[in-house]
């Protein structure tokens, strides 16, 4: 039995939802894979592409824009971007619960949904979209040291966001704020 995993999954049951009004927004799943590597967890980002139309270069969580037709809901959506994107074998994802809907300045309205690795499984970045695989501890993300915050220019105007420093890669917009969203549900330094 996996207790932080159980921490999680009660945690997300008790929450209320938050659910934005998504009028004019794209919707897009994502998931917050979490799985066991090496006796401690860690959360599956992507770097995504210069090829890809939206967030070139970014730091993200597997998923992408819901399809009519294709998609049954959001969180096959998520589930289906992440098996496209980084090969993850679904049938061996727990979905655990939802967090908050997050809108993007890029006009997406992002449900994220966190979910559980059930089985080992290497990941394999499909080229196109993914530059690079990120296997982040949890407790990396849980280091006060990791998170920043400083003002930085977005569309000609100053902004003043919070951001993880991973490595030497920088988490920041949606990402970050849904990480940041899922580590408060967390006990202190769980791992």
């Amino acid at each position: 039995m996996d207790t932080l995993i159980d921490q999680i999954r009660i945690a997300l049951s008790a929450r209320q939802k938050q659910v934005v009004n998504g009028d004019g927004l794209k919707p897009a799943g994502v998931l917050l894979l979490l799985y066991p590597q090496g006796g401690e967890h860690h959360v599956l980002l992507t770097k995504r592409t210069s090829h890809v139309d939206d967030h070139k270069g970014e730091i993200s969580f597997p998923g992408g824009a819901f399809h009519p037709g294709v998609d049954a809901n959001l969180q096959h959506t998520a589930l289906r971007e992440s098996a496209e994107e980084v090969g993850v074998i679904t049938d061996h994802v727990e979905v655990l619960g939802e967090l908050d809907d997050t809108p993007t300045r890029s006009n997406y309205l992002i449900f994220p949904f966190v979910g559980v690795l059930r089985q080992p499984q290497v990941f394999v970045p499909r080229p196109i979209e993914v530059a690079e695989i990120l296997e982040v501890p949890l407790r990396v993300l849980q280091d006060p040291r990791t998170l920043r915050s400083e003002p930085r220019e977005y569309a000609g105007r100053l902004v003043t966001d919070n951001y993880f420093l991973y490595q030497d890669h920088v988490i920041y917009g949606a990402t970050a704020h849904i990480l940041q969203q899922f580590l408060r549900l967390l006990p202190p330094a769980a791992s």
